[in-house]
Formats: structure tokens, C-alpha cells, sequence
């Protein structure tokens, strides 16, 4: 009698086999996913599809899977501390190029040098906020990731002075060129706050990647004894400008400004003069002291050579803003990117404006203290500083080797 043998598998041993696999399906998937969201996924593409709608994206839209690491960006910025004080400034907004909007800063709010303010911490750039991956702005050599990614470096560049010579417009339009990351605040370290150290003058500075330029304004550093020692010690190869303008006008322009926050001072003459019947001219007084730059820049020579100090028009800056940004990009080694493209003349303002500011497509003008109608002044008190300022500004053009003009 012949026997066949069947072989039954057990339909409880099969669910169990299904379910390990689906377990060890899940929590592998679970392991990627984790690992990807820690930014460990190198290999991970760009984007990938999705079926679910997060954050105003649908279903079947590409998403980027490094906005993750914005919103983590975003939350950082959200939960600074609640001692912070939220200050609005008037004036035109750095942030989106509108004259009418007003930017906001995080901390006490000062004035600088050249009556701007001076924050303690900004809010994050549009780039960061953006829902858009880079501005256009940094596309090429040289970009700038809204990851936060890049190191902060010691300045290689600064804007050094002087005061009321057109600083700030100089800075606004270098910060057009992708190459230049630079502070917006002064930080006047190497004249009010050299104590607190190199590392926290680090800390000011904008991250930057390899091939860009840090740089920082404080027009007071050219006046200030102390300033060029202590920046040679930080790096003898720092280079330097110094926006220079008709010592009688700054002079004028530097009353006005100081006029507008103390309408009770003195008048320009009575301050001119320290004895008005002799004509002799108070040095003492900072307007009339800063005009005379032969005397800043020997102390400067004696820790930089001419070849590291860059003298910028400050009339020029108004009348050929790019002939002289053209120059200021030869300088620092960066290909010339600023040109007649960028500007525009405001009427108004009777200055230069910005197309299009840093991070922003909207055109873009220095703020309401720029620009200021100046006073009327004497003409005889003019023509005395004039006499005054002559060989002072004769020495000048011999150091520098350029004649700005200012006598003619």
C-alpha cells in the first residue's frame, strides 16, 4: 500500500514570517528617514516628490528637502531671549530696499559717526526668510547658502574714514558686490572697544566663504591715534580706506549733522574761530581737526605703506559713483561687478541711488540724514578756512600722489 506524504505550513508561523518583514521594512525606512533629517544624507537627491501638503506645498510639488534646515534657522531666530527689546528705527529698511519702511533691530539703539544706527543684533537677512533657496544676488563663484553655512573671519578690509565723507554710501554699494560681506553697525572696536578682544570683534562679523572679503566701517578710526597700531597688530595686510572730501564742506556738513540733535549749539562761526578779530582757527574743535588729513595719514605711514591705503572721492563718489567703485574693486582684487548699471541719480536727494539693494529688487537711497541742507554761512568765515585748509591739503595731495581739487 503506497502512502503520499503532504507537507502543511503552519498558517500562524506565515503571519508572523509577513509581519517581521513589514516591521523590519518600517523600521529601516524609520533609520533613513532619521538619518536624513539630521543632514547625514549626502547622497540623498535634491528633491523628492510629495503627497502630503506641508507648508502651503502640495501634493506631486518638488520640495526641498534643505528647507528643514531654514525652518531650524528660523526657530533659532524666534526664541531669542525675552530681555531683547524690540526697537523700530525710522528710516529706509536695509533689509527690503523700501524708503518708506522702517528697520527693525533687536537691542539698544545708538547712533554712529555718521548718524546711522548702530544695532546691537539685526533681524535675519530676506535669505534666510525667504521661502526661495539663494537671491539671485549670489548666484556663481563665491555664493552665499541661506544654510548658514561659512566662517566668521577678521576683516580684511576696512573703511577707515572720514567722517561726513561719504562712508556709508561707499559701504552700501560694496555690499552689492557678492564678494564683499560686510557689518552694517560700526563696531568701533579699535577706537571705543578694543579691550573686549579680537574674538569678539570676530563674532561681529558676517560669515563669509572662501574667496569673500569681510569688511567693516567706522570713519572714526582715522582720527584715532591709537587705530593704526592696533590694526597692524591684528594683520599688517589689512587694507585700507579712507573716504576723503573738501575739508571746508565736511566741516559745514559735520556741524549740520551735530546741529539737527543740539539746535541750541553755538554757530559755525563763533565755533570756527578762537579769536574771531586775530582769525585764528580752533583746531580743538573735532569738525575743523578731522579736515586736516596730512596730519592722520603720517600717523597711519608709520605702521602701513601707501600701497595699502585706497583714497576715495568723496566728490566723485557723487558725481562718477561708478569710476569710483571701479577703483575700489581693482583694489581689493575683485572683478569688477559695480558699474554705471547699479545707479541712478535721485534729484531729490541730488546723490546717487541704488537700482536694486543688497537683497532686494526694489531700488534703494540712503536715509533722510543724508543729504542735509546745510546752513548759510559767511562767506569771509568760508574763505578763512579755505586759506587755512591750503597747505595742509597741498601736503596731501603730495602723499598721495592725486589732487582732489578742493583749492581751485
Amino acid at each position: 500500500m503506497a502512502f503520499s506524504r503532504t507537507c502543511k505550513v503552519d498558517p500562524l508561523s506565515r503571519g508572523i514570517f509577513r509581519k517581521s518583514v513589514v516591521m523590519l521594512c518600517s523600521l529601516l525606512t524609520s533609520l533613513f528617514l532619521l538619518y536624513c533629517v539630521t543632514d547625514r544624507c549626502s547622497t540623498l537627491p535634491a528633491t523628492v516628490k510629495t503627497s502630503t501638503q506641508v507648508g502651503g506645498i502640495f501634493s506631486d510639488e518638488l520640495h526641498d528637502l534643505r528647507s528643514l534646515r531654514r525652518k531650524r534657522l528660523l526657530q533659532k531666530w524666534n526664541t531669542l531671549p525675552e530681555t531683547v527689546s524690540h526697537i523700530s528705527a525710522k528710516g529706509p529698511s536695509h533689509f527690503t530696499g523700501d524708503d518708506n519702511a522702517s528697520p527693525v533691530y533687536y537691542g539698544p539703539l545708538k547712533l554712529g559717526d555718521d548718524g546711522e544706527p548702530v544695532e546691537a543684533l539685526l533681524l535675519p537677512p530676506l535669505d534666510v526668510l525667504s521661502p526661495r533657496r539663494v537671491s539671485p544676488r549670489f548666484a556663481g563663484a563665491g555664493q552665499l547658502s541661506p544654510l548658514g553655512e561659512g566662517t566668521k573671519k577678521l576683516p580684511q578690509a576696512l573703511i577707515i574714514g572720514v567722517k561726513k565723507g561719504g562712508t556709508r554710501a561707499l559701504l552700501e554699494f560694496l555690499r552689492v558686490h557678492p564678494d564683499i560681506r560686510a557689518v552694517g553697525a560700526e563696531p568701533h572696536f579699535f577706537d571705543r572697544n578694543y579691550e573686549n578682544g579680537l574674538e569678539w570683534y570676530r563674532e561681529l562679523m558676517p560669515k563669509t566663504l572662501e574667496g569673500q572679503i569681510t569688511m567693516e566701517k567706522t570713519p572714526s578710526y582715522f582720527v584715532t591715534r591709537e587705530a593704526p597700531a592696533r590694526i597692524s597688530a591684528m594683520s599688517r595686510d589689512t587694507k585700507l580706506i579712507v573716504v576723503v572730501r573738501d575739508p571746508v564742506t565736511r566741516a559745514i556738513s559735520d556741524y549740520t549733522q551735530t546741529l539737527s540733535k543740539k539746535p541750541d549749539i553755538p554757530s559755525f562761526e563763533s565755533l570756527t574761530f578762537k579769536n574771531r578779530t586775530t582769525g585764528l582757527i580752533d583746531t580743538s574743535w573735532s569738525a575743523i581737526q578731522i579736515g586736516i588729513y596730512a596730519k592722520h595719514l603720517d600717523n597711519w605711514l608709520q605702521y602701513f605703506p601707501m600701497g595699502q591705503i585706497l583714497f576715495v572721492s568723496g566728490e566723485r563718489l557723487i558725481s562718477d559713483p561708478a569710476g569710483e567703485l571701479g577703483r575700489v574693486q581693482d583694489f581689493l582684487g575683485l572683478k569688477r561687478i559695480i558699474t554705471d548699471k547699479h545707479f541712478y541719480f535721485n534729484q531729490t536727494k541730488g546723490f546717487p541711488c541704488l537700482k536694486k539693494a543688497e537683497g532686494s529688487s526694489k531700488p534703494h537711497c540712503l536715509g533722510k540724514t543724508k543729504g542735509r541742507t546745510h546752513p548759510n554761512i559767511n562767506p569771509e568765515v568760508v574763505q578763512r578756512l579755505r586759506d587755512f585748509y591750503r597747505p595742509f591739503n597741498m601736503k596731501f595731495y603730495q602723499m598721495t600722489g592725486r589732487i582732489f581739487g578742493w583749492d581751485d
